[in-house]
């Protein structure tokens, strides 16, 4: 009886030390899924450029461009890694802004490969449950592209933008608000810095607009612009590490993952008149709106003009052109801090306090293993 109960203690004892010892590497596994991509189901139409939106969870990526311009609409369920073709957008055009009201996605602006470019004052409407599209009034601009749609309190905001399809492209610091409730149009307080190719994401109700580019000063901006919707006010943050434009941008919330916004990619200009491109940035630059800094501490995606969506506090980069092909690819990215406690997280543990502690786990687990062996040696002397 004594001796089994010895190997009992034994086993436990081996076991605890080989679990101290393999803490590093599940700790280290954890952290594996952290902050990488990785390849999911492929995008049926390879394309660049897509309009991506997200609506009940579900990603839909409308338009693009392959050699032609598109109307594709294809929507991707991340929750079983498939996808399915969707009604066709009325006006085949890429690069134009997108977003969601009220579970119906919005596209305005973009290129069509005609002089008029008609494409960027179009506003058609798509509604996933009905699976069909239908036209709204035009925008009163003739002429954008180089902007985004940022959605705060129902309202759609186009800000900044490229107002000529001719050179010298020049910019508009205008900030034009569309009412889909109403189908009407009114104007906002204008951006300080006119820019268009530009990041941009929303997160608690304000509009963060980062980096872009000046026709034809031929500038790259590194500015961080914070519009606030409630007051009409315009603010800077902290300047990005970077300064780039064409770059995709989107906000994990504090739900799923800190609040951050994720700045990918971009290229500067050089040369007359932006016709001419340094190589492009291959860079993730990470915003924490409560410090105000910048970081750059995440992995860097191959920038490829991919659309971006994020569902569930993640991220998902989709289509693009490498320069020589047009892709079908989609990628998911998992933020670093994900699926934890966000708003009340305590402070991490310093990887040295782990460390120790794991070595002193260690040491002690094989001191009772030895303690234990002298025990089983001597006699026991039974009454």
């Amino acid at each position: 009886m004594v001796t089994s109960m010895n190997k009992t203690i034994k086993g436990l004892v081996i076991a605890l030390v080989i679990s101290f010892s393999l803490s590093p590497l599940l700790i280290l596994q954890v952290k594996a899924t952290e902050g990488f991509w990785t390849i999911k189901a492929l995008m049926p139409t390879a394309r660049s450029a897509p309009g991506v939106a997200v609506v009940n969870g579900k990603i839909y990526a409308i338009g693009g461009y392959n050699g032609s311009y598109l109307s594709t609409n294809e929507e991707y369920d991340p929750a079983t890694d498939t996808w399915t073709t969707k009604a066709s957008m009325p006006t085949p055009r890429s690069s134009f802004a997108i977003a969601v009201v009220q579970n119906k996605i919005y596209v305005i602006g973009g290129k069509e490969g005609t002089s008029t470019a008609d494409a960027s004052v179009a506003i058609e409407v798509y509604d996933p449950v009905t699976d069909t599209w239908e036209t709204k009034n035009r925008a009163p601009f003739t002429y954008r592209r180089g902007f985004s749609a940022n959605v705060v309190s129902g309202k759609i905001y186009i800000i900044g933008g490229c107002t000529s399809p001719w050179r010298p492209w020049p910019n508009t610091d205008a900030n034009d608000v569309y009412d889909p409730e109403t189908d009407s149009w009114t104007s906002g307080a204008p951006i300080p810095t006119p820019v268009f190719d530009y990041a941009s994401a929303v997160l608690d109700n304000k509009i963060y607009i980062m980096g872009g580019r000046s026709i034809p000063e031929n500038k790259t901006y590194d500015l961080t612009h914070i519009y606030d919707p409630a007051t009409d006010t315009w603010s800077y943050g902290a300047p990005v590490l970077t300064a780039l434009s064409g770059g995709v941008a989107g906000a994990t919330t504090g739900v799923m993952a800190p609040k951050r916004i994720y700045f990918f990619n971009g290229y500067t200009c050089e040369g007359g008149g932006g016709i001419y491109y340094s190589e492009t940035v291959y860079l993730t630059q990470v915003y924490d709106p409560e410090k105000d800094i910048w970081s750059s501490n995440a992995q860097k995606l191959t920038r490829r003009g991919f659309g971006l969506a994020v569902v569930n506090g993640l991220f998902y980069a989709i289509g693009g052109y490498d320069g020589e092909n047009y892709l079908q690819i989609n990628e998911e990215y998992m933020p670093i801090g994900y699926g934890k406690e966000t708003e009340t997280q305590p402070e991490p543990l310093p990887l040295t306090w782990i460390i120790a502690a794991v070595l002193s786990g260690s040491i002690a687990g094989a001191g009772f293993l030895v303690y234990f062996k002298k025990i089983k040696r001597k006699p026991i002397k039974i009454a």
